[in-house]
Order: structure tokens, then C-alpha cells, then sequence
């Protein structure tokens, strides 16, 4: 589960709208020391023991909302989108394991003796565990009768799915960026809002406000998040009253990517090869760096963030693209220099919120009178909707989709467990789509939900949905060059 802290959100809310409006005017650079006074007078403390810590942590979101590392002299991971607020991660308990008021003190002392580290030792009215000796194996908590020792697991590292989180000797968190796939699942789980992401908020504000053509694309997985009235032509206007020249939906990119891969997974069938998707970035990672051997699996054909960058671009070369969605993954897709034409800049819809609360925009219902894409595009965003889509897309090839299987999975455990399978050569099925996030983009942990809960979310987006015509993937991309750019990595 995420967390719905609204003390977090409020301030972290709150230091993007204030960088974003200072970004407009042309005024950042100047007047950002002072935001931490003016958003934390003093002299008493908000949230935090002191107000020194709380201007602190305020700085250094300042320095990510400006897509810097939070602190002037960064550990290792410098370049990781993820980074963790040292100022404000210091709460959490040291050590992993403690006695609770269940101990017993029993005669037979079974942690004690289940210690091989010397850790633990009898007070006067618990045990006790000595930090500085102990090795957190867990020995004890496994032994003791009356389930008293607590396995304190840090709320981020028990989400993140590839153990990329550990603590230094200080009991700050540490993200290994040989690990880390930017999945950003652990920036909301973090209770004291440690974690963050660096932002491209500023650098598209430049861009905006210095002339250029700048064109937001919007994922599919925003339909509907911001209510049944508010369609994809609402946030269109919004995003002209910003600045931007233009928005495109990528639900387009999801009927490019349908298309591209449907073709790539028919002919490596033909040689017997087993393919994953390539949309969900983190999946990606998670192949890249702990199942390497099954690289030569993914899909070649690029996501459809970059497949709508490369259109854009290859009418007009000078085009800035950007992103707005809510992963963090993404952030991470974009610097890699290897996919030529990909996206300039990522924004989550918290960032794009910002822009429009700096310009005092407001998006505003219309009706839903123009669509880019098909209904499997604009579905690319919900868990199994890529598998749908090439599906659609083998149908209208004329092949029968039946003789082949798709494994869908929805979240890191589901990624990881097909994916063993695959390089244990025991996946039953042809095909997997993976999605790091549950529930697909739509569940992505940069999601707008407003005071809306999941249920209604959904409700609202399958409202939208059910308002798109019944076009065919292939006969809506014949409105577009294809042949203009290319639609695979390399």
C-alpha cells in the first residue's frame, strides 16, 4: 500500500508549486533561498523536531524540483532519479529487530541461546539486543515462544521488490543503483517522505517560457483520474494555457507500439522464441540487471512515450517533447542516450499540477469530441491492456491468437516469479507482459486520485473509455507516416 500521508503531499505539493511559479517568472535562481523561511516561518516546528531540520529537508526538495541530487556533495547513486532527503531520513528505528512487552523473560532463554553473535542478553525485565552486535539473521525472533521480537522491516525497503534498499552506519537509506529499477514504488511508501525523485519541472518551464515548441504527450493511464467529466480534450486546454503548443495522447504510441510488436512477436515465435514486452521501463530494468540473460527477450519495439517523441520529432526536428504520466520509471527511460528521439523531458501529473496551479489553471470539463487513438491505445495503461492490444493487432493480421499464450503480470512479485520461470526455461507461455506496478500504469505510484478512491477512479475511466469509437489499430495508424521513424531500439 502507498502512503496517503497528506502532511507529505502537502509540502511536497506545496515546494513544487512555489519552484514552479518562480520558474515562470524568471525568478528562481534569485529568490529560492528564501523559500524555506517563507514556507517555514518558525519558530516553531510543523512536522519535525526543529524548525532548522524542517528548512532543511525544504532545501533539499528545492535542489530535486530542480533536478539535482538533494544534497551539494551526493553518495553513490548520483545519477539515480530516486533519491533519498537524508535531512529528513532519521526517524526510522535503527535496529531491525527489538523485544516487544510480549517478552517473558523465560527461563529457557531461547533467543539468547538461538544467538550466535552474542547479541542478546537478559535485562531486568526483557531481553535485549545490542545493535552494534547484531546481524539481523533473525535467529532469535524465530525462536522465541511467545512471538516477542519484532522484525522491524523499513517501510521502503519492504516495498521496494528487488532489495536495492539497505541503511548505512547512520540508519540512513541507501538506494544501490546497480539494483534500483526506478519503479519509485518506495518514495510514497516512506512515512516520513525521505525519498523523492529529481524533476524536470524547471527545465521544461525554461524551455516553455524561451519560445520553444514544446508539446506535452499524456498517458493513457490519466484518462479518467481526474473525473468522467474531464477528458482527454480538458487536459489539452490545460496544457495549452501552460504554454505547451500542443498535447498529444500517447494512447497513439500504444497503437504504434500493438502494431510494431504484434509483427515482432509472430516472427519470433516462428523460431521458437519466447518475448516480453517493452513498455514498462521498470520491468525492463528488472530484466537488465537481475535476469541479464534474458535481455535478447525483450521486445525490441520502443514504448510508446518514445514512439509519439519520434513522430513528433521527425516533423519537426526542433520539437521538445514531454512526458507527463504518473511513473517515475519513466524519468529514468528518458536518459538513455541509446534510444535516439526518445522524450526530452518526463513529468508526473504532481508536477504537471504544479505548472498549472503556478498559472492558476484549472482544468475544466468538456466534452469528449476528439480521439487520437483506439480503444486498445487508450487501454494500454490497465494491467493486460498491451497483451490486449497485440492481440487486437494479430486478429487484424488475419492470424488466430488463440495458438499462442500471454503470461500478464501485474507488480514485482508477479514480474519476478515469470521471469525466473523464463530463465529456468519452465514459462508455459509464449508472451509476458510486465508491469511492474499493480494494476498496470493506471496503479503507477505518481497517480493523481484526488479525494476519489480506486473504485471511482476506475468507474470514471471506464465511463471515458466507453465513449471511444470501435476504429481498428492498423486503419487508425494509416493516418500517420509510419515510415517517417523508426518504431524499434536499435
Amino acid at each position: 500500500m502507498l502512503s496517503n500521508d497528506a502532511n507529505i503531499l502537502k509540502i511536497k505539493h506545496e515546494i513544487l508549486y512555489q519552484v514552479a511559479k518562480l520558474a515562470y517568472a524568471g525568478q528562481l535562481e534569485e529568490k529560492k533561498e528564501e523559500l524555506p523561511y517563507e514556507l517555514l516561518p518558525g519558530p516553531q516546528a510543523k512536522y519535525r523536531c526543529c524548525v532548522y531540520k524542517e528548512r532543511e529537508v525544504v532545501r533539499q526538495r528545492i535542489r530535486l524540483a530542480e533536478g539535482k541530487c538533494p544534497s551539494e556533495t551526493p553518495k553513490t547513486g548520483k545519477d539515480n532519479v530516486v533519491q533519498v532527503i537524508e535531512a529528513a531520513c532519521a526517524d526510522c528505528p535503527l535496529s531491525h529487530y527489538i523485544v516487544t512487552d510480549n517478552c517473558r523473560k523465560c527461563m529457557a532463554k531461547a533467543c539468547q541461546q538461538a544467538c550466535k553473535f552474542g547479541a542478546v542478553s537478559m535485562g531486568r525485565d526483557r531481553a535485549y539486543i545490542d545493535p552494534d552486535k547484531c546481524k539481523e539473521c533473525g535467529q532469535c525472533a524465530k525462536a522465541c515462544p511467545y512471538n516477542a521480537i519484532a522484525d522491524l522491516i523499513r517501510p521502503c525497503k519492504k516495498i521496494c521488490p528487488v532489495g536495492a534498499i539497505t541503511m548505512d552506519e547512520n540508519g540512513i537509506c541507501e538506494i544501490d543503483d546497480s539494483k534500483c529499477i526506478k519503479c519509485g514504488h518506495c518514495i510514497h511508501a516512506c512515512p516520513f517522505g525521505a525519498i523523492g525523485s529529481k524533476t524536470d519541472i524547471v527545465d521544461v518551464i525554461k524551455a516553455i517560457t524561451s519560445g520553444k515548441k514544446v508539446v506535452a504527450m499524456v498517458a493513457p493511464a490519466i484518462e479518467g483520474s481526474f473525473g468522467a467529466d474531464i477528458t482527454m480534450d480538458s487536459i489539452r486546454t490545460a496544457c495549452k494555457k501552460v504554454g505547451f503548443s500542443d498535447m498529444v495522447e500517447v494512447a497513439l504510441g500504444g497503437d504504434m507500439t500493438a502494431g510494431a510488436e504484434a509483427k515482432e512477436w509472430l516472427e519470433a515465435n516462428k523460431e521458437g522464441k519466447k518475448m516480453t514486452t517493452s513498455c514498462c521501463p521498470a520491468f525492463v530494468n528488472m530484466i537488465k540487471k537481475h535476469y541479464p540473460e534474458l535481455t535478447d527477450n525483450i521486445s525490441t519495439t520502443v514504448s510508446p512515450m518514445c514512439a509519439v517523441s519520434r513522430m513528433l520529432k521527425s516533423k519537426d526536428k526542433d520539437t521538445v517533447t514531454v512526458f507527463i504520466g504518473p511513473c517515475i520509471a519513466k524519468k529514468d527511460e528518458r536518459r538513455n542516450k541509446d534510444l535516439e528521439g526518445n522524450a526530452d523531458y518526463v513529468l508526473t501529473v504532481g508536477e504537471y499540477r504544479a505548472m498549472l496551479r503556478a498559472k492558476d489553471v484549472k482544468i475544466e470539463a468538456e466534452a469528449n469530441s476528439s480521439q487520437q487513438a483506439s480503444v486498445y491505445g487508450k487501454r494500454f495503461g490497465n494491467g493486460g491492456g498491451v497483451a490486449a492490444a497485440v492481440v487486437e493487432c494479430m486478429k487484424e493480421l488475419g492470424e488466430d491468437p488463440s495458438k499462442f499464450t500471454i503470461e500478464k503480470c501485474s507488480g514485482g512479485a508477479e514480474c519476478k516469479k515469470a521471469l525466473t520461470l523464463l530463465k529456468m526455461d519452465r514459462l508455459q507461455a509464449d508472451f509476458v507482459e510486465g508491469m511492474a506496478c499493480e494494476g498496470g500504469c493506471v496503479g503507477g505510484p505518481s497517480h493523481h486520485r484526488s479525494s476519489k478512491n480506486e473504485m471511482l477512479v476506475a468507474k470514471d475511466r471506464d465511463k471515458l473509455l466507453s465513449e471511444a469509437d470501435d476504429r481498428k489499430i492498423y486503419d487508425n495508424l494509416k493516418s500517420y507516416d509510419m515510415e517517417a521513424f523508426s518504431m524499434h531500439a536499435e
